[in-house]
């Protein structure tokens, strides 16, 4: 029986690696999708452009602007003389951002303790929108923390002091590349099982498969593992260049990460095969692929939170094994939780996993004939 499913995974690999396209398919997106996620996906805004329409023009209002330009995030692209050119300027999107201080401004803090400042944020992509109103936030607190110094010689009796564990400096790509050793293994593995079959059935030589003397178990087990060690190697590559060229801290252990690879590996290694035990043509085994690998990373909070979610989609994450991955990964990314720690995670997908080989070798052996 070993014989028979070495054999049968030698010419899977063969049948992958001989084709161009399949080659292709393994090899070079997910290297591409990395690299592309790593410098793009960013909750980051840096270099903000912004208008200053300042009718003050005190040292003051010189003091809160220099607040803004001083700053990475913010790039002072013109100053304004008149209000009509605001709309222009974000109709336009030439601009993110209109800081605009009123005449009044230096009088009123200095006999009222009390000044308007207005910000004008294009709201066209609320996310960005609420970013910037963030770090304009930031900026206008430090102001007035300043003054309150000046003014009376001491500090504000209640200060607030941040302090972000595993991630000191809140960068985005620290949350979003661990994440990817999961979504594009998801990926890679879900499109060479779905396909395996498929292919097979197209270029005539799945008939020849059912007259070999394979019981349905060995080929079950032949198609599967294939899929199986090209996700370990994916994810390897990708985790490789995570530590090494991205420079993501990694605190846990090699260990407790592989195992709820190889685990996760499993459930999704069974989808691609039910996905494979139906489609007749390429075509489609890779709609059948896209079909579950989108709602998988949409609902895994990957980019979106699983808690800002409706409660009925909550619910539906619960058989979504990349959900269960993606806490692992960063856990044991920034966090070197143990398994004890994450145990919680481990059994939910390997039961996943369980009831989705099942079912698909169900599937698999009844499609065979």
């Amino acid at each position: 029986m070993l014989a028979r499913i070495l054999a049968l995974i030698t010419k899977e690999f063969l049948t992958i690696f001989k084709d161009k396209r399949s080659r292709f398919l393994v090899i070079v997106p997910p290297i591409i999708q990395l690299l592309v996620f790593g410098y793009a996906a960013t909750f980051d805004l840096m270099r903000i452009k912004f208008a200053v329409y300042d009718e003050d023009k005190s040292s003051l209002s010189r003091e809160l602007i220099a607040k803004f330009t001083g700053s990475t995030h913010f790039k002072l692209v013109k100053e304004l003389n008149d209000s009509s050119e605001i709309e222009y300027l974000l109709d336009s999107r030439q601009v993110l951002m209109i800081l605009h201080i009123g005449p009044l401004f230096s009088r009123r803090v200095i006999n009222e303790n009390n000044a308007p400042v207005q910000v004008i944020v294009d709201g066209r992509n609320s996310n960005t929108a609420a970013i910037l109103l963030g770090y304009v936030n930031s900026i206008i607190t430090d102001l007035n923390d300043k003054l309150f110094v000046d003014r009376y010689g001491r500090s504000l009796p209640l200060q607030l002091q941040n302090r972000s564990w595993f991630n000191p400096n809140l960068e985005s790509r620290w949350f979003i590349v661990p994440a990817l050793v999961g979504v594009l293994a998801l990926v890679v593995v879900v499109l060479v099982t779905a396909l395996s079959v498929a292919t097979e059935r197209e270029h005539g030589t799945f008939d020849q498969l059912l007259v070999a003397p394979f019981r349905p178990v060995e080929i079950l087990i032949g198609k599967s593992l294939p899929g199986v060690i090209i996700g370990i190697f994916e994810a390897s590559i990708i985790l490789a260049l995570s530590i090494l060229w991205f420079k993501i801290p990694f605190h846990g252990s090699l260990l407790i990460l592989y195992g709820g690879l190889l685990v996760f590996l499993m459930s999704v290694v069974a989808m691609g095969l039910m996905i494979s035990s139906f489609a007749v043509t390429q075509q489609q085994g890779l709609l059948g692929g896209f079909l579950f690998i989108i709602p998988s990373i949409t609902l895994s909070g990957f980019a979106t939170p699983i808690a800002n979610m409706p409660i009925l989609m909550q619910k539906l994450t619960y058989f979504n094994p990349l959900r269960y991955f993606l806490v692992i990964l960063r856990a044991t990314f920034l966090e070197g939780a143990s398994f004890n720690e994450l145990i919680h995670q481990f059994w939910p997908m390997a039961l996943i996993g369980l009831v989705s080989f099942s079912l698909a070798g169900w599937m698999f052996r009844h499609r065979l004939y």
